[in-house]
Order: C-alpha cells, then sequence, then structure tokens
C-alpha cells in the first residue's frame, strides 16, 4: 500500500468502523464519494445507492455505458437503434435531463439545447467505476441533479497493464489497451487507448427515402493519460487527459437531411489532495471542449446544411472535509464557466453564463440513530440564485436493520439555448424562463434477513416548472415553464448468495404522470423487473441478465401529437461466460438478446435482435 492510500485509510477508518456493527451491507468496507462528497463506506449512505466496479463491466462484457446502465435499478432507457445511437436515460421516472452526470466528480458538459447527456457517445472503455445515486442530490452538487447523479471514475491507481481485443455481429471490432507504471516510489503514469467499431444495421427500415436504407454504425477512438504524484504523506498531485472521437451514422427521415454525426472531446483536468488526521482537501481544475457536427451524407461535411455545436467548460472544484464526532463535515466551493457557439452556413449563435455554488453537507451517527444534511446555494449570472436542501434520517432499530427517512429538494437550470434562443432553428429567446425545481420525500426500509441484503423505498417527486416548447402562428418556438408532474415509486432490491450462485433482483412500480391532464410520462415503464445470476463452475464464470420492462408511451400529447402512443412491455436476456486459459490470458464470450426479442425503445427505430461476441484480454 502506498502512502496516499494508506493516509486514505487511515481519514476513513473511523467511518468504518461506526458502520460494521450494523451488518446493513455485505460489502461494508466498498468506499464511495458520490453521495455527500467525502469518502464513506457504501452502508452508510442513506440514498440507494449503487456501485459498479471494472471487474463488474468485464463480466457482463458490456459494449456500451448504455448496456451498463439498464441493468441498473430505477433505469429506464430510450434509444433510437443500437450502438451509438442517441439515448436518453430516465431515472426514477424524472426527466432525461434530470439526472447530473459527472466523470470524475466534474459535471460531463452538454452541448444542444435539450440539457439531456447522451450516454452512447461516453466510450465504455473509459469506464474504471461508476456510483449511482438514485433521488435528489441538488443540494450536494446543484442543477440537474433531481432523478439522480451517475459519476464515472476514469482513474486506476493499481500498477499494471491489460490489452484487449473483440469481435462480433455486425462486424463489430474493439482493441484497447493500458499501461499503469510506476517510475520511482511515488509517481504513477498511466497510458490507455481504445478502439471500438461496428457496422451497425438500418434502424429505420420503414423509411421510404434511398439514403435511409443503409446500414448505420458507429466508430469510436479513445485515449487516456495521467500521472499521480505523492510528494509526502499528506499531499499528493494528479493530472489526467482523455479525448474520444465518435462518428455515428443515423437515419433522419427525410430526403438531404443530416444523418452523419461527428463528436470530439477533450478533457484536462489536474489538482492536489491533501489528508492529515481528521483533515481532507481537494483542489481541482478541470476544462473541457466539446464539438458537435451534424451533416447530410448527401450533401457532405463541408456543406451549407451542416452545423455545429462548440462547447467549452470549465470547473474549479474545492472541497473540504473534516471527522467530527461520530460522523463527517464538507464544505466547499464550486466554480463554472460555460461557452456555446451553435451555427450552420447562416446563422450563429454564441452563449456564455457562470455559476458559483457554495454547498455544505454533514452525517453524525448517535447511537442508533443516523442524522444526515446538506445545504446549497448556487448564484448563476442568467436566472440568480437557487437555495436547495436535503435532510434524511436513518434508525437502526434492531441491528441488521434500518428504517430511513428524507426530504430533498432540486432544480434543473434552463440550457443557454432554451433561455436566448437558437436561431438555427427558429427558437426565439425567453430570458424571464425559470429554473425546474422539485421536492422529493422518501422512505426506506433495509435489513440482512437471512442470506438476502435487501431495501424497500417508497418515494413521491413533485416537479415544477417544467419546460415545454411551443410554436406560434409564425412556427416560431419559445421554451416556457408550463407543466408540472408528480412522480410516485416504489423500489425493492436484493442480493443473496446461494452456494455458486449470486443474486440480484430489482422490482420497481412507477405512476409518472403530468398534473395537468393526468397523463403518463413518456418513456418510463410503469413496471420493472432485472434478474441478474452469477456463478462459477470448473474455471467458467458465468452471467445471466433478465430485464423486464412494462408497457410505456412513447409521447406526451403536444402541439405536434394528439394522442399518446402506447409502447409494450418487453423481456430482454443476456447470457455471457468467461475462461481464464492462463492466468494472464482471459477468453470471454457472450450472447446479447439470446431471445432474439423484437422491441423497440423509441418508436419507429429497430433495435438489434440476437448478437454474438468474442473476445480476449491479456493482463501483465
Amino acid at each position: 500500500m502506498n502512502k496516499s492510500n494508506a493516509t486514505l485509510c487511515a481519514f476513513s477508518a473511523t467511518a468504518l468502523s461506526l458502520w460494521a456493527a450494523y451488518g446493513f451491507a455485505q460489502d461494508d468496507d466498498t468506499q464511495i464519494v458520490t453521495a455527500n462528497r467525502f469518502q464513506q463506506p457504501v452502508s452508510s449512505v442513506l440514498a440507494p445507492t449503487t456501485v459498479v466496479t471494472r471487474e463488474e463491466i468485464d463480466r457482463w462484457q458490456a459494449k456500451s455505458l448504455t448496456d451498463v446502465m439498464r441493468r441498473l435499478p430505477g433505469v429506464d432507457i430510450a434509444q433510437n437503434g443500437g450502438m451509438g445511437q442517441s439515448s436518453s436515460i430516465y431515472i426514477r421516472g424524472a426527466e432525461a435531463r434530470h439526472t447530473l452526470v459527472l466523470i470524475d466528480g466534474i459535471p460531463l458538459a452538454k452541448s444542444g439545447i435539450t440539457g439531456i447527456s447522451d450516454f452512447s457517445q461516453i466510450p465504455v472503455s473509459l469506464v474504471q467505476r461508476i456510483e449511482l445515486i438514485r433521488g435528489p442530490r441538488s443540494a450536494v452538487y446543484g442543477a440537474d441533479a433531481i432523478g439522480g447523479v451517475v459519476n464515472i471514475i476514469t482513474e486506476n491507481n493499481q500498477p499494471g497493464g491489460q490489452l484487449n481485443v473483440g469481435l462480433g455481429s455486425n462486424h463489430y471490432q474493439e482493441y484497447g489497451g493500458t499501461v499503469r507504471q510506476k517510475v520511482g516510489e511515488d509517481t504513477l503514469i498511466t497510458v490507455a487507448g481504445a478502439f471500438q467499431a461496428t457496422n451497425g444495421y438500418n434502424i429505420q427500415p420503414q423509411s421510404t427515402y434511398s439514403v435511409d436504407s443503409d446500414r448505420d454504425g458507429f466508430r469510436s477512438k479513445t485515449f487516456w493519460a495521467g500521472v499521480n504524484h505523492q510528494f509526502s504523506q499528506n499531499l499528493s498531485a494528479f493530472f489526467r487527459g482523455y479525448g474520444y472521437g465518435n462518428n455515428t451514422s443515423y437515419d433522419v427521415g427525410y430526403q438531404d437531411g443530416g444523418d452523419k454525426r461527428q463528436v470530439y472531446n477533450h478533457t484536462y483536468e489536474g489538482g492536489f489532495r491533501f489528508n492529515q488526521d481528521i483533515y481532507s482537501s481537494q483542489l481541482t481544475y478541470s476544462y473541457q471542449r466539446f464539438k458537435d457536427y451534424n451533416y447530410a451524407s448527401t450533401l457532405g461535411r463541408y456543406s451549407a446544411s451542416t452545423t455545429l455545436d462548440d462547447m467549452s467548460q470549465r470547473n474549479l472544484q474545492w472541497g473540504n472535509s473534516f471527522a467530527v464526532g461520530l460522523g463527517t463535515v464538507s464544505a466547499g466551493v464550486d466554480w463554472q464557466k460555460q461557452q456555446l457557439d451553435s451555427s450552420d452556413a447562416y446563422n450563429g449563435d454564441r452563449y456564455q453564463r457562470t455559476n458559483t455554488g457554495y454547498y455544505l453537507t454533514a452525517q453524525q451517527r448517535i447511537d442508533t440513530l443516523t442524522l444526515e444534511g446538506s445545504v446549497r446555494g448556487d448564484d448563476n449570472n442568467q436566472f440568480g440564485w437557487n437555495g436547495t436542501w436535503q435532510a434524511a434520517a436513518g434508525w437502526a432499530f434492531v441491528p441488521g436493520y434500518r428504517f430511513t427517512l428524507s426530504y430533498g429538494t432540486g432544480f434543473e437550470a434552463p440550457t443557454l439555448g432554451q433561455m436566448y434562443g437558437q436561431s438555427r432553428l427558429g427558437i426565439a429567446s425567453n430570458p424571464n424562463l425559470n429554473a425546474e425545481t422539485s421536492h422529493q420525500i422518501e422512505a426506506g426500509l433495509e435489513g440482512l434477513t437471512g442470506p438476502v441484503d435487501w431495501r424497500l423505498s417508497v418515494y413521491q417527486n413533485k416537479i415544477k416548472n417544467l419546460i415545454d416548447y411551443l410554436y406560434d402562428d409564425n412556427f416560431v418556438g419559445t421554451y416556457y415553464n408550463i407543466q408540472s408532474a408528480t412522480i410516485k415509486g416504489i423500489e425493492w432490491t436484493g442480493s443473496m448468495d446461494t452456494g455458486i450462485f449470486t443474486h440480484r433482483i430489482t422490482l420497481q412500480y412507477l405512476d409518472p404522470r403530468r398534473d395537468q391532464d393526468n397523463e403518463v410520462l413518456a418513456h418510463r415503464s410503469r413496471q420493472q423487473f432485472k434478474y441478474q445470476l452469477d456463478w462459477s463452475f470448473a474455471d467458467f464464470d458465468f452471467d445471466l441478465a433478465w430485464q423486464y420492462f412494462g408497457k410505456s408511451f412513447n409521447n406526451n400529447t403536444n402541439q405536434f401529437a394528439d394522442t399518446q402512443r402506447r409502447m409494450p412491455s418487453y423481456s430482454l436476456v443476456d447470457f455471457s461466460a468467461a475462461y481464464p486459459v492462463t492466468s494472464h490470458l482471459t477468453v470471454r464470450g457472450k450472447i446479447a438478446n439470446l431471445l432474439d426479442k423484437d422491441y423497440e425503445t423509441v418508436y419507429g427505430y429497430r433495435t438489434p435482435g440476437r448478437e454474438y461476441y468474442l473476445s480476449a484480454s491479456y493482463s501483465f
């Protein structure tokens, strides 16, 4: 163990000892940072939490981040086809834009007017770990965190290396490599790269336009490099940079429409970490540049119809944590500056805004009672001040069982284009647009009953000032705060081991409705059932996943649609197996959509049928 890890373990040792006796989770030593912005064991987090490791991603043989997220509790997926196609993720019935996506704790830059993070464009090769917090977290992170927070962690500090190669259906291929090498006793250098491509298939076979009859493929190149240096037992520094370039073909449904997308992301981050006794601090600066081109293949990349969203985002974060009594207090400042240029050959808009957030979080144990609270204020130069808060309590009424109750507020900032219009799309400005706000109350009961580690959650989320789009008689569109919604849900998650088998189960019932007419919100399945079975036998590792998504609707009624289109329920089964040929070489195989289910998550967009994959990895 290096000096940095030793100091970090010393800082969290007190927290670990507080929760071990109560047995709320089988893996009490699993540490997370996303819930309250200080390191704590996952069993001490009062909010529903899921952690996914790189080892699990490899075992599942996930080919995209969307594949990973689909398995997790409370998650619905709406994707316009297969790999690389636009995807939206709905957590606990909230809008797709209500999910805050962090990469290494820093908000992901989102171009475009919708404010939705497109998970299909984030390479799964970047992911070393995922921490999902379900429920509002605006009092910790600010805007977007109404439905939940997804923190994608790209860093791995264990020396070593790995080479990967794979192939599969639709001419799928992947290649990748990682080297993590220590230089001296105190410096770790990491270099990684990956390539992924598929010819895809025709996602809209019913289209009458000849240009839409082609395969809609995807190609991605990824690079990651970083250095960590330990100056002393208490002080360390890091710098990392990563980037990816994606090319996606899609169908637009009309002649000479945009059907090619190119995305380029470059991110640079650096900072210092300090740990001593009961105090830890981290200062981080990051710069993100995100370019998103869309153009028509019939006209070419450099035609007048090509559009570009060019966004840059700068973040400065300073966080501090103190061990106080039988708990932790954390406080800090987040500063963010965004700039977006949205243009085509004839029109262009430039937007810019800054936001400064101040937060305070705390958790304290008093005998069998755990108390948690957060407050935050965000000062935005466009729409002013937003204050949020949340509070939670957990009562371990008997060893192995805990009752939790929480209340939290959240908000979603309107995007730059929604407030100030977008001339190339004929959208007028509305500088009076307000932030969307939410209030959620949740009660939970969790326990360790025999071999079953389980949690039951009941929640209600009220969202006001929902932003929607309307156009006038001259077909000029504007965004307004015109709606509200109420989301009610029940969620049960459980895991257990029986002999060589590990079982994970999720049950969910959701009732998400628009208040004005009691209409069910689109792309939310009323029922979910997810079952995952893992086991090892004769040196083989097996994984079987079954996911059931109940009936949903493709749309809500508006100016463009008088009725809702119902989407049928569907089930998916994936099966994978891995075998260690040697201590360094592992071969893997997967059958996705084992039963060749014909289904859609967005109306008119065909999803993949049965697919086969074979891969190998060599570790050193």
